[in-house]
C-alpha cells in the first residue's frame, strides 16, 4: 500500500510514535520507537533500543500498529500492518546515522526549549540511550486518519 505524502510527511515530523503489539495473552502492548525511514511504497523503518517486550510480541505475532498525534493540529495517524525484523548486525549504517540525526535534533530541541523558558525536561534521556538492538520493518496495510470528519473535509 502506498503511503500518502501528507501522511509521510507528518510522520517526519513527529519525534517518535507509539508502536502497539500483542502480548501472548492477546492483550495489547504499548511502547515508543522513533521512525527512522518511511519508504512511500508502503515500509516504515522503526529502530528498537531494547530487546524486550516489542521484540518477543513480534517474534509470534507479526501484527503491528504505530499511532501518531498532533494534539495542536488536532491531526493524527495509525498505520497497521505487519512487521519483521533485522537483527543489529544487518542494520545499514546509513540507518544509525539516520538515528543519531534524530537523537541529536530531539536533543537541540529540548535544549532550545529549556532556554525558551518553556516546559523540558530536566535532563536530557536521549543522551543515555543505548544503541539500537534491532530494526524494525512494517509493511502497511491500512492506514486511519485520526482526525474527526470535519476536520478531514476541511484539510
Amino acid at each position: 500500500m502506498r503511503i500518502p505524502k501528507k501522511v509521510v510527511d507528518f510522520l517526519g515530523s513527529q519525534s517518535f510514535v507509539i508502536v502497539s503489539t500483542l502480548d501472548k495473552d492477546g492483550s495489547i502492548h504499548n511502547s515508543c520507537k522513533g521512525v527512522v525511514g518511511i519508504d512511500k511504497k508502503g515500509v516504515i523503518y522503526l529502530l528498537d533500543l531494547y530487546k524486550a517486550h516489542t521484540y518477543k510480541n513480534l517474534k509470534s505475532r507479526h501484527y503491528i500498529s504505530i499511532t501518531a498525534v498532533d494534539e495542536d493540529r488536532f491531526e493524527g495517524y495509525c498505520l497497521k500492518g505487519k512487521a519483521e525484523f533485522l537483527k543489529e548486525d544487518l542494520i545499514e549504517p546509513e540507518i544509525i546515522k539516520l538515528w543519531d540525526t534524530n537523537i541529536t535534533r530531539r536533543i537541540t530541541n529540548r535544549i532550545i526549549k529549556t532556554l525558551q523558558g518553556q516546559k523540558s525536561h530536566s535532563g536530557h534521556p536521549e543522551v543515555n540511550f543505548p544503541k539500537p538492538k534491532y530494526l524494525i520493518k512494517m509493511k502497511v496495510e491500512k492506514i486511519v486518519s485520526l482526525a474527526g470528519k470535519k476536520q478531514r473535509r476541511q484539510s
